[in-house]
């Protein structure tokens, strides 16, 4: 079982309750889609501990966010530059050194893995439409391709007769990937959901049948928000939470 995890954000509570969940689902395998910094009051925890993955054979990409970090032309604008000139001052030049090794993608047996549109990784575009899902697709010849960035879950299908389909997944509900189409499958987000629900999201694939489920973990809001306004973070980042907006 693979878990799949994006868009952290600096939430400790909610990439602890994910990673628990997922180890206690049987994941032998984890894939970190970007974006482990920003917004959030605790982005040396969170990166401390995706390092601690990889160390144990993890995957992990680079995400806009964590760009930003050491390349300071990175367009994050309003309350994200706010939360990004805050971060750098929390984190270690190692840190910042271990984002830089970080690639766009990574592409293994007939999937391929990055934080947003395919097609042009580095330009960090979204994939919100079945349009832009064929753009990402038609830039790979991966039968599935898993990114995040949009911290929406969406599930965009390719058929042979070369319509796209899309489809909103339901929490904890097997979706087969049918060998017939190519896929694109979109994260939600583990630390700051925009689709209404403020519990944290990840996604479980089981290469063995080719289904893919997205999961719902409830986690400690009330901690991570109360940080972010402690850290003197704009308010706003705290109360997004509470809503999943």
């Amino acid at each position: 079982m693979i878990a799949f995890l994006s868009d952290i954000h600096a939430n400790r509570e909610a990439l602890s309750a994910c990673l628990d969940h997922a180890d206690r689902a049987g994941a032998t395998r984890y894939v970190f889609l970007g974006d482990y910094v920003g917004y959030g009051a605790d982005p040396a925890w969170c990166l401390r501990t995706v390092m601690a993955r990889i160390a144990d054979g993890a995957v992990a990409i680079l995400g806009n966010h964590d760009e930003a970090v050491f390349r300071r032309g990175t367009a994050l604008h309003g309350r994200a530059g706010e939360a990004m000139a805050w971060t750098r001052e929390q984190l270690s030049p190692d840190a910042a050194d271990f984002l830089k090794t970080l690639p766009l993608e990574y592409a293994e047996e007939d999937r391929l893995y990055v934080h947003a549109d395919a097609s042009a990784p580095e330009d960090w575009h979204y994939v919100f439409s079945a349009e832009e899902a064929r753009r990402s697709l038609e830039a790979t010849p991966a039968r599935l391709t898993i990114c995040g960035h949009v911290h929406v879950p969406r599930l965009f299908g390719l058929t042979a007769t070369d319509k796209c389909t899309a489809f909103t997944p339901a929490p904890d509900s097997p979706v087969p990937l049918a060998p017939a189409r190519r896929w694109l499958a979109v994260m939600g987000a583990v630390g700051q959901p925009r689709d209404g629900d403020p519990s944290a999201c990840y996604a479980l694939l089981d290469p063995g049948t080719s289904e893919l489920r997205w999961m719902r973990v409830p986690y400690d809001v009330e901690t991570a928000a109360a940080k972010i306004r402690r850290a003197g973070l704009p308010a706003s980042l705290a109360t997004r939470l509470f809503t999943g907006s």
